[in-house]
């Protein structure tokens, strides 16, 4: 004899067998819709286009922007930058 009562499952042991495959099935279309995610937010983090060049003024820009230097030495060296700009070879080309 396969079961204990001898008359099968109980009405109780269908609706565990049913909630029981209800959850599998929920789980795994989880598991797939986090994975697609997953894989399709990897294919929005590749760059579209190449930084751009660190020029000397925008390195200037991005230290006064994080606060390195002040505003009077921001301008000290900006200036200082466009007047001797011309003269100097630009070292970012290579």
């Amino acid at each position: 004899m396969m079961y204990w009562n001898g008359q099968g499952m109980s009405g109780w042991g269908w609706f565990g067998m049913s909630l029981g495959t209800l959850v599998f099935w929920a789980l795994l279309v989880i598991v797939f819709v986090l994975l697609f995610r997953a894989f399709r937010r990897h294919e929005h983090i590749l760059p579209t286009a190449p930084p751009a060049s660190a020029t000397p003024e925008r390195l200037l820009a991005e230290r006064f922007a994080r606060g390195e230097i002040d505003e009077d030495e921001y301008q000290r060296r900006l200036t200082a930058l466009r007047a001797y700009g011309s003269d100097t070879p630009d070292l970012t080309k290579h």
